[in-house]
């Protein structure tokens, strides 16, 4: 594990499509990846080749969003997707953050390392909160706010979130 590079960024493109491919993520614009270099972490092999990749997503002064998890298939069930999501909490540990969140078809994993789905009972923010959240252009957000708009992006996906 160690912070990403914006060498990198080919690379997670590479590992990234196939999900894409399948709408098991949403593809994002170069300029979007280049941009968020600084909140990714990527899983390397011996020779350095990336082999996974996830980020931590600031979205207000205690909450975060896990994003753009993935692994490369020839590393699956191997503990790589484990590894970065333990690299990832504790990223959003030292940026003073207490509550995770993310939008997954993956919940069982996400469940073994402590997430739980959202229900309509659960209150993620306070109301203050929530309303300056709505303020925000970021989708994230919008899908984290469970807001109309994206509704078409969230289909089947699981809304999850851990206290830290």
């Amino acid at each position: 594990m160690r912070p990403a590079r914006t060498g990198d960024v080919s690379a997670v493109v590479e590992l990234m499509a196939p999900l894409v491919e399948r709408r098991i993520l949403l593809g994002k614009d170069l300029v979007e990846l280049y941009g968020a270099v600084p909140e990714f972490v990527v899983a390397v092999d011996g020779d350095d080749r990336v082999i996974g990749y996830g980020a931590i997503h600031a979205m207000w002064e205690h909450l975060g969003e896990v994003r753009t998890l993935g692994v490369s298939e020839q590393w699956l069930g191997l503990g790589v997707g484990h590894l970065l999501l333990e690299a990832i909490e504790l990223r959003a540990r030292d940026l003073g953050l207490s509550q995770l969140f993310c939008l997954t078809f993956e919940v069982d994993f996400f469940e073994r390392h402590g997430f739980e789905a959202v229900t309509e009972d659960t209150q993620l923010v306070a109301a203050d909160v929530y309303a300056e959240l709505l303020r925000s252009h970021d989708e994230g957000v919008a899908e984290f706010l469970d807001l109309a708009r994206v509704k078409p992006n969230t289909l089947g996906n699981t809304r999850m979130v851990k206290r830290l």
